[in-house]
Formats: structure tokens, C-alpha cells, sequence
């Protein structure tokens, strides 16, 4: 094992995911040496002492594979200056860094650390700002220490960060004394990571903490993929390999956890099945919400509803269907109602319908939809405020099964006496519970969607369920409507829905194939299509009005490749431009980017996409406009906060349900095998008000057109339905 000490020159390259680092190290003799190892978030100027050893890399040369690491007080005015300039201190920039370092010298970091107050006779530094410079030093300290004691145990400087951002002071006695609270603690630190520490702590394999953890965390990896519950017999088997322990041990540790209420325990098809404790009461709750709701006596509407049907019919200049019809008395007589159809079918025109009708007859109605997009849109259509059912509901403090806290429930319920969801296939189990919560029996509710999209990227199929249980009324709209001659984005919908294979002989307006059977190709065509191409044909703005869609994140064509190729072209580094760098991504002012997780202080969701108005490169932050019903709204994120947010130039299609965009661009390879279902394709296309287009090959088209297989998902929601109507 070798020592070599030296001045960080420069950062080739920097995986914040698993901290792999590669840079330029000048040693004493004045030397460059190339480091590699998982290291810290390292800075321009920033004196390092590393242990490890000389490889011999077939491409790249020597190199010196760095074990441990170290950091040291800058030895140099130059080296001294450069690493309070480097962006590590915020609120000091090259030019304050300068400043200081010619007041002070080489004792500039003791007098940041112990009296930052003397800052204030810099001119530009103020006391508040003097402060935040002291705090920001010995944060950046504590964190070293923390990352130096996480080191002993293999943990990266990726993840030491994060604990200490959770923890603080208290970050090596957490960890010490229960390392697996960082799995219920942290976003992105599962169990893994947590066992990962533990087992070097010297947790036993088969202690307790470690096994109910465990139980816990691959239930929790089962609900990410859509499941309520995981079956017994092939969870036990799963969960006694993966922490390799016995059966037996596994089992002993389930019925402490069903004893405690943090698991429950049912039957489905004879076999035991079981159920995280926030899944099985949503489970539970939502089917004696919507039964009490369905058999709640509703006030008698005094109208004519043949003289109001007929003037809405004139005022829109349209005659409603028998459907459509339909529909709309069954809203005014039904407790609950589902009303599905797919593009085309005239949904947003029942909606204005029932409204219409409310209204006349002195309701108080609210509108909801699960994104911001969609319930802009429904705002826009309706003429009537809408808001997303997370902010209809209230939020307040984060808690621990994820629901935020909402405000209005059975104790404090929404004031309405009818209330609509659009875009209801995007509705998941916990978010359904949450709303059942606070409707009181008495009020309608009418839920809104195409049953025939992607289910909902959290667990459960609520809309299916609800339809097929057959107990709750439903009207499902088949005949379009919304449809001219010239365009066919609403006929290929309905012909893929179908399992016909689409029209891709580019005869209409609206609607394009583009043939390319090289992965690689299309990463090259694509970015020009949507900056220059599209924009020519259509007049549209290549950021705000085109949307590239991808069934997955992974391969060449995901999302993540797509993402950084975008970029470059759509908005590439301006000379002086401001950027901050968050794992391996580069945010730039002006990037479209996508929120991840639910941030119940921001109020921001999982899915609601921005752009970034303002970046601070000495302070360390950057604000994110977000486009709502009420306006525009700005939100701040500190760089500790940026694992919230991913480019969102390409985004899966997952994540654009319940959105509508003018233009849709998608690839279609057969690289994206493992997705290629009928109902993803037919999300993507639904997503597009203006044109589609993909770029890719007809057999991968026929393979997602001919493969209607839906996903099961573990649920019981229907079977509970029908049972307590029986």
C-alpha cells in the first residue's frame, strides 16, 4: 500500500450513485497522477492524502487506485484560494475566495470556521452571510467525518452524505447503534445499503432488527412492482434466501410482525397472503368507503333535466349521446360512478355536462385530477377550478407510510357535495384510500379515465377493480367522437386498443413512422428531429410542446440516454452559464426536469415536470418554475435536495400518464422487449394532441400491438368488493 498527497488539478469524471471517481492529482514534486476509486464529492483546489496502489489500465495507462482517502488543509495561498472558489463553501465564489485568502492567508479556514464574524470587513460579505459561510465550512467538516468512519465500513461517500443530512451530529451514533433505521429513514438508502453497514457493525445474521428489516423491504420491493400483497409461501422463500437465513427464522419474525399490526395476514385462493400494514387498511377502508357511499340515501335533485340537457346541448352546439346521456343521469342519481372510455369518446364533454347540471341545481362541486397537467387541462376545458388530488386534500407533515399527512380526512372532510376525478386510471391504493377518507357519505363521486391505459405507477389497479367487480355502477363510452378526417392519432389509438395494427403509411397530418432498425441511429436522428425538424412543420417550441416518450430508462434508447443527448442539443452549456452537477447529471438554467418523489413541504409530486428558472452557483441552489392552475409557482432546492429531480427531455411512459402534449415522439426498438405491451403503446399514443411520431421498427410495433398481456397485480380489491355486496 503507497501514500500520495497532493492537489486536486481537475475532475474528469464523477458517478454520484456510486461515487467511482476519476481525476487529476498534482503530487509534491509537481506531477499529475491520475486517481481512481469511489471518493467523495472532491473540489478544484482540495489537498488530498490517499492511500492505495499503482494499476496498469490496458486503455488509460497508470493509475493510482485510491483505498482511502484523506483530506488536508490546503498548504498554498494558490491551493487555499482555490478550494474556497471551488464551490464547496457556500456562498464563496472565485472573486470572494480571493478577497478572503488576501485577508487572511493560510489561516483563512480557521477564521471561516471559529469567527466567520470578521468576514464582514470583505466588502460584499455581510453578517447573515458571514454566518452562512461558517456553517457551510463546518458542515463540510463533520461531513468529512462522517464519510472518514463510513470508510472503515466499505460505505460510499455518496451515501455517508446522505446520512449525514438526515442525522447531523447524530449520524455515527444512528448508525452505531440501528443502522437499519437508514432504510425507513432515507430516500435511495434501502436495505441493502443499511445491511451493508450493520453486518460490518457486527449485526448479526439472524438478529431481529435485521430479519424484520429485511420482511419489511422486500414486501416494500413487491408493492413497487404494483403489488397489495405478496403470497406467503413464495415470500418466505424469497425472503430466506436473500438474507440467508431458514425458513423457520423467517417465520418467526412475520408472526412478530403480524402480532405488532406492521404486518397483516389474510387468504386468497386458499393460500395465506400478506400485507404491509398501510396496504391492507387501504385495502379494507376503501371498501367500506365506496360501500357506504353507494348505500348512503342521496338529496333528491329537483330538475328538469330534458330542458337543462337541451340548452347545455345548444350553449356547446352538440347533442349528447345515448351514452353520454346516460352517463349523465346515472352522476346525478348514482352515490359513485365510473365513467371509461378512450380518446375520442367524449368524456371531457360529460364532465362539462354533469357540471352544468350540478351547478344548475345549487351544488357545491370540486374537480381533481392525480397531476398538475391534468387538472390544468380540466381547468382549462371546464371553465372550472381544479386542483391535483394531493392539494385538494391538504398536505401536512411527512409521515412514515408516505401519505403526507393529508389535512382533509374523516375528522376534517373536503366541503363539496360532488366531486369529479379525471385521468382516475392513475389513482393508486394509498391515494384512493386517502380521498375515500374525506369525502362524506352523501357526496358523489365520479371517477373519470381510459381503464384501458397503464395501471398506476403506485400499487394496486383501482380503476380495473372497481369496473370489474361489477358493484360499482359504470357507463364505458365506446363511440368517438373527437375525431377529423385528417387526423388518425385517435383512429391508430383505437386500432392498437384493439389489437389492429396501426396506419403507418404517413398519409395523414398527424401521424408519422419513421423506419430505423440502429439503436445508435436513432440517438443521433432523434435529437434533431425534435429541435429543428418538428418545430419547422408544426411552428411549436421544441422544449414546452414536444415530449419524447420511451417504454424504459435503461438500453440506448431509454431514458436516461436520451435525456443527455436532448440536452446537448436542446439546451447546451451558454459561455458563463450557470450549472450545478448532482450525481452524474448537469442541471443548466432552462432544463426541463421531473420531480421523483413526493415533497410534501415543496408541495411538489412524484411526476410534476418544470424548468429551471435560476441557478446559484455560489450559494448552492437552484429554483424550479413549475406551471399550475393558480400560476406559475417557483420552488427552491438546495444541491443536498437535487437526488429529487432527473431531466425530463425523454421521461418513460410511466410517468406521462394523466399528461397531454402537443407533440409525442417515441422509439420503438426492439431493445425495449421486456415492454413492449399493448397498452403502453397505446398510453403514448393517447399523450399526443397534435402529432406522433415513432421512430423505430414495424416488428417491435406488431410485437407491443400483439401482446395484450397486463401485468397482474396482487390485489383484492375486487374479490372485497364483491364480497361485501353479496
Amino acid at each position: 500500500m503507497e501514500n500520495l498527497e497532493g492537489i486536486i488539478e481537475r475532475i474528469t469524471f464523477y458517478n454520484q450513485e456510486n461515487s467511482y471517481t476519476v481525476a487529476k492529482l498534482k503530487d509534491k514534486k509537481g506531477q499529475l497522477r491520475t486517481i481512481v476509486g469511489n471518493l467523495p464529492p472532491l473540489y478544484i483546489g482540495e489537498s488530498l492524502l490517499v492511500t492505495g496502489q499503482l494499476v496498469l489500465h490496458k486503455d488509460y495507462g497508470e493509475q493510482f487506485l485510491v483505498e482511502t482517502w484523506e483530506s488536508q488543509m490546503p498548504g498554498t495561498l494558490l491551493g487555499m484560494e482555490r478550494f474556497l472558489g471551488s464551490g464547496l463553501i457556500k456562498g464563496v465564489g472565485p472573486a470572494t475566495a480571493e478577497k478572503i485568502v488576501k485577508k487572511y492567508g493560510l489561516a483563512a479556514l480557521e477564521v471561516i470556521a471559529q469567527t466567520p464574524d470578521k468576514l464582514v470587513t470583505i466588502p460584499g460579505i455581510n453578517l447573515e452571510k458571514a454566518e452562512r459561510i461558517g456553517h457551510s465550512l463546518q458542515e463540510h467538516q463533520e461531513i468529512q467525518r462522517i464519510m472518514v468512519f463510513l470508510q472503515g465500513f466499505g460505505i460510499s461517500p455518496a451515501y455517508a452524505l446522505k446520512i449525514f443530512q438526515r442525522y447531523k451530529s447524530e449520524a455515527v451514533r444512528v448508525v452505531k447503534e440501528n443502522p437499519y433505521r437508514l432504510a425507513d429513514d432515507l430516500f435511495g438508502v434501502g436495505f441493502k445499503i443499511a445491511d451493508q453497514i450493520a453486518r460490518k457493525v457486527g449485526v448479526a445474521l439472524d438478529s431481529p432488527y435485521r430479519l424484520r428489516a429485511g420482511i419489511r423491504y422486500w414486501l416494500n420491493e413487491s408493492s413497487g412492482e404494483g403489488h397489495v400483497f405478496a403470497f406467503q409461501e413464495d415470500f418466505v422463500e424469497k425472503a430466506s434466501s436473500e438474507l440467508g437465513v431458514s425458513r423457520e427464522k423467517i417465520l418467526v419474525e412475520i408472526a412478530e410482525l403480524i402480532q405488532s399490526h406492521d404486518l397483516f395476514c389474510d387468504v386468497k385462493d386458499q393460500q395465506e397472503i400478506l400485507y404491509l400494514a398501510p396496504f391492507y387498511y387501504s385495502e379494507i377502508g376503501v371498501t367500506a368507503r365506496l360501500q357506504e357511499l353507494l348505500l348512503t340515501d342521496l338529496n333528491e335533485l329537483k330538475l328538469d333535466l330534458s330542458l337543462l340537457l337541451e340548452r347545455f346541448a345548444v350553449a356547446n352546439q352538440l347533442v349528447l349521446a345515448q351514452k353520454q346521456e346516460e352517463a349523465v343521469l346515472k352522476a346525478l342519481e348514482k352515490g359513485v360512478l365510473v365513467i371509461t372510455g378512450g380518446p375520442g369518446t367524449g368524456k371531457t364533454t360529460i364532465i362539462k355536462a354533469i357540471l352544468h347540471l350540478f351547478q344548475e341545481a345549487g351544488l357545491r362541486v370540486m374537480l381533481a385530477a392525480p397531476t398538475g397537467r391534468a387538472a390544468k387541462r380540466l381547468a382549462e376545458s371546464t371553465g372550472v377550478t381544479a386542483k391535483t388530488i394531493h392539494r385538494l386534500l391538504g398536505y401536512g407533515g411527512h409521515s412514515r407510510n408516505g401519505n403526507g399527512g393529508f389535512q382533509h380526512n374523516e375528522k376534517e372532510p373536503l366541503a363539496t357535495e360532488v366531486l369529479v376525478v379525471d385521468e382516475f386510471s392513475m389513482v393508486d391504493l394509498l391515494l384512493f384510500y386517502n380521498l375515500l377518507k374525506a369525502i362524506t357519505p352523501g357526496t358523489r363521486l365520479i371517477m373519470v379515465g381510459d381503464v384501458e391505459q397503464l395501471p398506476s405507477v403506485g400499487p394496486g389497479t383501482v380503476l380495473r377493480d372497481l369496473i370489474q367487480s361489477g358493484q360499482v355502477p359504470t357507463v364505458r363510452l365506446e363511440a368517438i367522437f373527437r375525431q377529423n378526417e385528417e387526423s388518425i392519432i385517435v383512429a391508430n389509438a383505437h386500432k392498437i386498443n384493439r389489437g389492429d395494427f396501426p396506419d403507418l403509411s404517413n398519409g395523414s397530418k398527424d401521424f408519422f413512422f419513421m423506419e430505423d432498425t440502429d439503436p445508435q441511429n436513432i440517438v443521433k436522428v432523434l435529437p434533431e428531429l425534435v429541435l429543428q425538424r418538428i418545430p419547422q412543420h408544426l411552428n411549436c417550441d421544441p422544449i414546452e410542446d414536444i415530449q419524447v416518450l420511451t417504454p424504459m430508462r435503461r438500453t440506448i434508447t431509454g431514458v436516461e440516454s436520451l435525456n443527455l443527448s436532448l440536452q446537448e442539443v436542446l439546451n447546451p452549456l451558454q459561455s458563463g452559464g450557470a450549472e450545478l452537477k448532482a450525481r452524474n447529471t448537469v442541471f443548466r438554467l432552462g432544463d426541463k426536469v421531473m420531480q421523483i418523489r413526493n415533497d410534501y413541504q415543496k408541495e411538489v409530486f412524484n411526476g410534476d415536470i418544470g424548468r429551471i428558472g435560476q441557478i446559484d452557483p455560489e450559494e448552492r441552489f437552484l429554483v424550479v418554475v413549475y406551471a399550475e392552475v393558480e400560476g406559475e409557482r417557483e420552488v427552491t432546492y438546495k444541491t443536498e435536495e437535487l437526488d429529487q429531480l432527473v431531466l425530463a427531455y425523454a421521461i418513460s411512459v410511466h410517468k406521462s400518464q394523466g399528461n397531454e402534449y402537443p407533440v409525442v415522439v417515441m422509439p420503438v426498438t426492439t431493445q425495449h422487449y421486456l415492454m413492449l405491451q399493448r397498452n403502453l403503446l397505446y398510453t403514448a399514443v393517447t399523450r399526443a394532441k397534435q402529432m406522433v411520431v415513432l421512430i423505430g421498427t414495424k416488428k417491435a410495433i406488431a410485437i407491443a400491438v400483439k401482446n395484450n398481456r397486463i401485468q397482474e397485480r396482487n390485489s383484492l380489491l375486487k374479490e372485497r368488493l364483491l364480497e361485501v355486496f353479496q
